[in-house]
C-alpha cells in the first residue's frame, strides 16, 4: 500500500481530473484529498480485495495488471496524471480481478473509499468526469489486448513507450527491458532486440534501466494503429491537459 507523507506544496491539480473541476466543486473535495508517495513496486490495491482509497496521480505511472492462476501477470492499462486509480469504487464493484501497481515513481492524492463513493452519489462535477475517464480506460484496455494478440513486439514496445510519454515530464524513463517483457507479457530477448532497433534508429538512447527518448515521431511513425485509437479516445472524453494546467493555476 502506497505510505501517506506529510502535506505537500504540490497542487493535487497537476490530476487533471481535479483541475478541471469548478472552484466549488474542488473547494468540497479537497479536504478529503490527502498525499502520498508513490514508490515504483508498491501495490495500491490487491486482486480481489477490498479497495479503501480512490487514488488521483499527480505524476508517476501505474500499471493494472491481470493476474492468471499460475501467479504470472499482464498489464492491461495504465495510468497517470490523467486520471484515477480505483474505478470500481464508484462503478460498484468493490473488487476487482486486477492489481495496481506503481511502475514509475511520483506522487497522488487519495481519497477514502467511504468518502468518495459519497462524493460521486451526489453528482456534481466530478461524477461525469470519472465515467468518462472509464470509458477511456476501458477503450485502453481493450486495444491493449487486441495488439498483444496481433501486432509485432517492436510495435508493443513502441505503444507502451508513447502512452508512458503522454503521462510523464520528461523525455526519460525509469524503466528495464526485463520489466517491459514482463508488462507486455513476451521474452525478454524480444524487447532488447525491439529496444535495439530502436537505438540503432537512433529513437531512443538506453542505459542502466533508463531509456531516454530522442525522436518521438520516429517512434510514432513506427507504432500500431492501437496508440493511435487510444490516445483520440482520451483526447475526445478528457479534459486537455492545457486546460488542466490553467484551471490549476488560475
Amino acid at each position: 500500500m502506497a505510505r501517506a507523507r506529510q502535506p505537500s506544496t504540490s497542487d493535487p491539480r497537476h490530476n487533471q481530473l481535479l483541475a478541471a473541476l469548478p472552484e466549488a466543486d474542488y473547494a468540497a473535495l479537497r479536504p478529503a484529498l490527502e498525499p502520498v508517495e508513490l514508490t515504483p513496486g508498491t501495490a495500491l490495491y490487491e486482486s480481489g480485495r477490498p479497495q479503501p482509497y480512490l487514488y488521483f496521480p499527480a505524476s508517476g505511472v501505474v500499471s493494472l495488471l491481470y493476474l492468471l492462476e499460475d501467479g504470472s501477470s499482464t498489464e492491461i492499462a495504465l495510468c497517470g496524471r490523467e486520471g484515477v486509480v480505483g474505478v470500481s469504487l464508484f462503478m460498484g464493484g468493490g473488487v476487482t480481478p486486477s492489481r495496481a501497481v506503481v511502475q514509475i515513481a511520483g506522487h497522488a492524492w487519495r481519497m477514502r473509499a467511504a468518502l468518495m463513493k459519497k462524493s460521486f452519489d451526489r453528482g456534481g462535477a466530478l461524477q461525469p468526469l470519472l465515467l468518462r475517464f472509464t470509458q477511456a480506460l476501458i477503450t485502453q484496455m481493450t486495444q491493449t489486448g487486441v495488439c498483444n494478440r496481433h501486432h509485432a513486439v517492436d510495435q508493443q514496445v513502441c505503444r507502451w513507450l508513447l502512452l508512458a510519454l503522454d503521462r510523464l515530464d520528461s523525455s526519460e524513463i525509469a524503466m528495464t527491458q526485463e520489466r517491459i517483457a514482463h508488462l507486455l507479457g513476451v521474452r525478454r530477448e524480444g524487447v532488447t532486440d525491439a529496444a535495439g532497433k530502436l537505438q540503432d534508429a537512433g529513437l531512443i538512447e538506453y542505459s542502466r534501466g533508463r531509456i531516454r527518448v530522442l525522436d518521438r515521431a520516429g517512434i510514432e511513425q513506427r507504432v500500431c494503429e492501437c496508440y493511435a485509437v487510444v490516445k483520440r479516445e482520451y483526447d475526445r472524453l478528457l479534459p486537455a491537459p492545457r486546460a488542466a494546467h490553467i484551471a490549476a493555476v488560475g
